[in-house]
Formats: C-alpha cells, sequence, structure tokens
C-alpha cells in the first residue's frame, strides 16, 4: 500500500488529490492548519493531520505520526496580498516565499528520513504556469496578463528546486507539477478548467513508476519543456 502525505488538502486542489489519490489505493494523510475543516477529506477516506508548512513543530509532529511514507505532495501555497508594483513591499514578498517555498523545504527535509526508507520514494510539488518565465512573456497564455511579483516569483522558486532536489537525490522521482488555470477560490473561481483537470498533473507524477521521470515540470498535457 502506498502512503501519501499531502499539504493544504482541505480544499480545492489539495482535497481533489486526495480524493483521487484515495481512489487509486493510496493511503492518504491530508495534511492542514485546521483540522476542523477536515470533514470532507475525512468522509473521503483520509487520514486528517495538523500541518502548518510554515510551523517546524507542526510538521515534525505530523511526520512523526505517519507509519511510512512513499509520496509527499507539497500543494500547500498561498496567493498573498500583493498584485502589482504600487502594493508590493518586502513583507508582503517575505510572507509569500515562506508559505510557498520555504514550507516546501521545511516539509521536504522533515520528511526525507522516512521517505529514504521507502522502495520508490516520490515527491510532487505543485508550481505553476505563472512561474515559467516563457509564459508569462507570451501573449496568448493565461500567465501573460498575471502582473503580481510574490506569487510568479516563489512558483518559479518551487520549480528549481525541484530541479535541484532531484539532482540531489538520484534514486526518488522529484518533478514539479503546474495546475493550470483552473477555477479555485484562488482565482473567485474564475478559471476554465476543472479541479479534476487542475489536478491531472500531480496525480499523474504522484503515482510514477519507480524508472519514470525526476527533476521536470509537467501539466496535464505532459513534460514542459524549461
Amino acid at each position: 500500500m502506498t502512503t501519501t502525505l499531502i499539504t493544504g488538502a482541505n480544499r480545492s486542489l489539495g482535497l481533489e488529490t486526495t480524493r483521487r489519490l484515495i481512489e487509486a489505493g493510496h493511503t492518504v494523510y491530508a495534511g492542514m492548519r485546521d483540522t476542523a475543516n477536515g470533514d470532507e477529506a475525512r468522509a473521503l477516506g483520509a487520514h486528517v493531520v495538523q500541518l502548518d508548512v510554515t510551523d517546524q513543530d507542526s510538521i515534525d509532529a505530523a511526520v512523526a505520526s505517519l507509519p511510512s511514507l512513499d509520496v509527499l505532495v507539497n500543494n500547500a501555497g498561498v496567493l498573498g496580498t500583493s498584485f502589482g508594483v504600487d502594493d508590493l513591499d518586502a513583507a508582503a514578498m517575505a510572507s509569500v516565499l515562506d508559505t510557498n517555498v520555504t514550507g516546501i523545504v521545511r516539509v521536504t527535509q522533515a520528511a526525507l528520513p522516512v521517505l529514504r526508507a521507502s522502495s520508490a520514494p516520490v515527491i510532487v510539488n505543485v508550481a505553476s504556469g505563472v512561474g515559467f518565465a516563457r509564459w508569462l512573456t507570451t501573449p496568448g497564455h493565461d500567465e501573460f496578463a498575471v502582473p503580481s511579483i510574490p506569487y510568479a516569483a516563489s512558483k518559479a522558486a518551487v520549480i528549481v528546486l525541484t530541479v535541484q532536489y532531484a539532482k540531489n537525490l538520484p534514486s526518488f522521482r522529484i518533478n514539479a507539477s503546474d495546475p493550470g488555470y483552473t477555477a479555485t477560490e484562488f482565482n473567485g473561481f474564475g478559471g476554465h478548467q476543472t479541479v479534476t483537470e487542475g489536478t491531472d498533473a500531480t496525480v499523474a507524477l504522484a503515482t510514477l513508476v519507480a524508472d519514470g521521470p525526476t527533476g521536470e515540470l509537467h501539466d496535464r498535457n505532459g513534460r514542459v519543456a524549461y
């Protein structure tokens, strides 16, 4: 049985990833800051665990509660409060980076000893096409119209840290997923994809075989060339 930990699993993409991986046969531990928000995950059959990616103590306690771990899905993220230049300051930048980038490092480092005991360890970092400079600068892409600096910069960092983790851990399968423009609370449900479509890449990467790709960025259509 594959044991999986998903951060930010109480709603939207995290909850749908939880549903689909349980359906695929995984035992899923659904991490969330407030377990009072875990009723939907529990109803799916997930084990709800308190996990705040900005709080090392909660991360350590969550990882210690796992019987084993084969797959880590670093899904938790925040949009932030800055959406241009005039509302941007260092605090707004630091807050987004702390959750979206440093949060992944906190959870991943805490989980490494348990993942190393797995015969086929997998890590999926949920990134975004907004972190891909080529799409930010290509008219016609959903990302082109996005002016936000902290969120885009954080997701660019997620893509790069994924590559570097994969280089350092060649026995792991470590990849980044781009959900695409999906209707979630993040965007006021304005995206043109369903949450199922938005989790296609994450689910595919979370169910890789042992000789699958690593160090790559994938969307629901497959690999995105850097």
